[in-house]
């Protein structure tokens, strides 16, 4: 019970310091929306273009947002020894983590909604299955949050973090089927799509949106399952390595 009331104070505090703050805000939601603003004027497209572009707006918005507020996040409370000040409270290190990754996924799925709730005024969203997208915006928030946990840890300033964070996040808009279908890369790089996670939600919910994805559904949510484990358990074990140890 006390390591429950000590995750949920956790939580709390870093809703109150971190989130909803304006350069998170700035950066999470409104960079998405711009991004894909230019999407569309350069293309010319008409709302006909909604659906198509919806799925890459949505993981560009829970990719910006939870990495951004990891990389920030953890670094900081490292640098200002804050960290270990919670390594003190009575819970598992692990139960720790998820304490502090916790308010980013939150933020992630909630951003994963703005352009949704957008889309919902400029096209009909009655053919998207629902039931596809809700737990594919939950594995993208839970996945994008422990790659920002795996980046913040792996840095020990945070610009360096941030630095590192833009190494996986910039290539991922091109090369995960955001806005560029897959099968148009050339064949040498198509690999590199497939061992970023971000591909696999994405997969899902081109799928949901247009019954247009290029894997089975099961295999993707298995991957990105899997892409969740990993990388907490890659986190956990840097943070045993670099800051306890």
């Amino acid at each position: 019970m006390k390591g429950w009331i000590a995750f949920w104070n956790i939580l709390i505090k870093d809703m109150r310091l971190y989130y909803l703050k304006p350069p998170n805000v700035s950066w999470g939601i409104i960079f998405p929306l711009a991004w894909t603003g230019m999407f569309f004027i350069k293309s010319g497209s008409g709302l006909e273009s909604v659906l198509a572009l919806l799925p890459g707006v949505v993981t560009i918005s829970i990719l910006f947002g939870t990495t951004s507020m990891l990389t920030v996040t953890i670094t900081f409370e490292r640098r200002s020894r804050s960290f270990e000040r919670l390594l003190l409270s009575p819970i598992s290190l692990e139960l720790l983590m998820l304490a502090k990754t916790s308010g980013a996924i939150f933020f992630g799925i909630v951003n994963a909604f703005v352009p949704i709730i957008i889309a919902a005024f400029l096209v009909d969203l009655s053919g998207i299955a629902w039931s596809l997208v809700i737990p594919a915006i939950i594995l993208i928030g839970i996945v994008s949050t422990f790659l920002g946990l795996f980046i913040a840890v792996s840095a020990s300033e945070v610009f360096e973090a941030q630095t590192f964070s833009n190494f996986f996040r910039f290539p991922m808009i091109f090369l995960c089927g955001l806005f560029f279908p897959i099968m148009s890369l050339p064949i040498f790089i198509r690999p590199l799509s497939y061992i970023l996670p971000v591909t696999y939600g994405v997969d899902i919910l081109h799928g949901a949106v247009s019954g247009t994805q290029i894997m089975p559904l099961s295999l993707d949510f298995l991957i990105l399952a899997a892409f969740c484990i990993v990388l907490f358990v890659l986190s956990l074990h840097n943070i045993k390595r670099r800051w306890i140890s």
